[in-house]
């Protein structure tokens, strides 16, 4: 196995070296507002979509989404949270952080349900949220909104809905915020 197999991707006690910030708070913005308009040309009966973000990354964008959402529609929009550390298959490599928790309150089947994560990588995080998803239901259908996609796929998932695609080597790390985008590495020294 390669050192990148055993690395986890975020290194406890590892410091990250900010390369360049290629998004800002307005750009971060203006990329949510986008996306959400898109959703909203997608899906015509948005009283059936349930927006959730995905632990710990995803929910401050699934939140701002949905604000957008709400505005556009000037209707509620449920929404939820999804930890999905049980369903990984690196669980050994990757810390649980015990304040993530999963919370739905609504009953997902016949429902549109918008997976919402800051970056997308292998995609093995949203193969998790996919099996994490068949607990809370069987939803109608599923999409994936994602702040940054930086490449790197090993299984055959494409988001529906992107902010903006950064391609990057696989020895560099996004660090994706409503505050900006940043890429760089990680340093344990």
């Amino acid at each position: 196995m390669s050192d990148q197999m055993h690395r986890p991707a975020h290194p406890r006690e590892a410091v990250f070296l900010s390369k360049s910030q290629p998004l800002d708070s307005r750009d971060v913005k203006r990329a949510v507002r986008r996306m959400a308009h898109e959703v909203v040309e997608r899906n015509q009966d948005m009283d059936r979509l349930v927006v959730i973000g995905l632990q710990t990354g995803g929910v401050s964008f699934a939140q701002a989404i949905a604000d957008v959402l709400e505005e556009i529609g000037d209707a509620p929009v449920a929404r939820g949270v999804l930890d999905v550390a049980f369903y990984r298959d690196d669980l050994a490599l990757r810390p649980i952080s015990p304040s993530a928790a999963t919370a739905i309150a609504v009953d997902l089947s016949d429902r549109t349900v918008l997976l919402v994560d800051d970056v997308l990588y292998t995609g093995r995080t949203i193969r998790a949220a996919l099996n994490a998803l068949s607990d809370w239901g069987r939803p109608r259908a599923v999409q994936l909104a994602v702040l940054v996609d930086r490449g790197h796929r090993e299984l055959p998932i494409r988001p529906d809905y992107v902010g903006k695609n950064l391609p990057t080597s696989r020895d560099e790390a996004i660090v994706a915020t409503m505050e900006g985008v940043q890429i760089g590495t990680w340093s344990t020294s």
